[in-house]
């Protein structure tokens, strides 16, 4: 939600209820005005695997997953989310699915439990995108 919101209205707020929102928000990129439409769903309920899950997986035409490099168990998960989602959608097209990998909390570095390089190579084997930011800078 941090870094949701983080990039939506360029404020960072560190304390967040535990709900899931649908943000939209117009955005020019290369001269074509863009609407995200985001689904921010927080990790606790991202462990679902039912019928939510497979909804949000239909609705969404790409996908950012973050963890904290400060929690292992945030990154853990991540090959099998990521699984669960080219399962879903590219089992019913040939389309690759655009799926970014996102360390959050790269401003915590003195807590940190999950390297850059970590990030970088799982994200490569699982041909994603990878990127390590701070929402609170």
């Amino acid at each position: 939600a941090a870094l949701t919101v983080r990039f939506l209205t360029r404020r960072f707020i560190g304390e967040y209820g535990d709900m899931e929102f649908i943000y939209s928000h117009n955005l020019t990129v290369d001269g074509r005005e863009i609407l995200f439409h985001i689904w921010d769903v927080p990790s606790s309920q991202q462990a679902e695997e039912g019928s939510s899950e497979e909804k949000r997986i239909q609705w969404a035409d790409s996908f950012v997953l973050v963890y904290s490099i400060c929690d292992r168990a945030s990154f853990n998960i991540l090959p099998l989310k990521i699984q669960f989602i080219k399962a879903a959608k590219e089992g019913q097209s040939q389309e690759k699915v655009p799926i970014i990998i996102v360390g959050n909390k790269r401003d915590l570095h003195h807590q940190r439990v999950v390297s850059s390089e970590e990030g970088r190579l799982l994200a490569l084997s699982l041909d994603c995108g990878f990127y390590e930011v701070s929402a609170a800078e």
